[in-house]
């Protein structure tokens, strides 16, 4: 299928947050993000839905944009129960080692607890929580163009092969249960 438009980057991806003002002076003070905008609207622009919030942009570089949304009327945040925490979280890229290093050494002069460095093979990370929960990873990539390339020209065959080996273990899983 061929579409017919082409995607230019992300525009922004969004979150939820406890706090704004925490939220964007704590990426700002430990990742050095810019605050960049601020929306608050008493309805939801897509839907009209009486929702108040606050939503906050902080530009991490390379016009990436990342959002958040306060919403106090809500429920209070939580995260998915079914979803171990080490799934869900957002990745930075730092240009090298040493900035990766640097970065555990400010974060943790920041009192903030940092996982890492753990090596992925073609990249090296360290992995902690904002003051949302939300977990955050910073990445360095440290492999060569030929292992892109590889993992890139492998990638289809991986997923086919995943596809099946789940399918045929899915009833195991479960007799396993039973």
């Amino acid at each position: 299928m061929i579409v017919p438009f082409t995607l230019s980057r992300i525009h922004h991806v969004a979150y939820r947050c406890k706090d704004a003002k925490e939220t964007a002076d704590w990426y700002h003070d430990n990742l050095g993000m810019i605050f960049t905008t601020a929306f608050s609207e008493d309805h939801v622009p897509s839907t009209g839905a009486y929702d108040p919030y606050m939503h906050i942009f902080l530009d991490c570089g390379g016009g990436n944009i990342v959002a958040f949304f306060e919403l106090p009327e809500q429920p209070e945040m939580g995260r998915d129960p079914n979803t171990p925490t080490w799934v869900q979280h957002i990745a930075f890229e730092v240009t090298d080692i040493d900035a990766l290093l640097a970065a555990k050494t400010h974060l943790e002069g920041q009192g903030i607890d940092v996982l890492g460095p753990t090596h992925h093979g073609i990249f090296k990370s360290i992995y902690f929580f904002d003051p949302n929960g939300h977990r955050l990873e910073l990445a360095c990539n440290i492999g060569t163009a030929d292992q892109y390339a590889e993992l890139r020209r492998v990638a289809p065959l991986m997923l086919d092969e995943w596809s099946k080996t789940k399918k045929s273990a899915a009833p195991c899983r479960l007799a396993a249960r039973a």
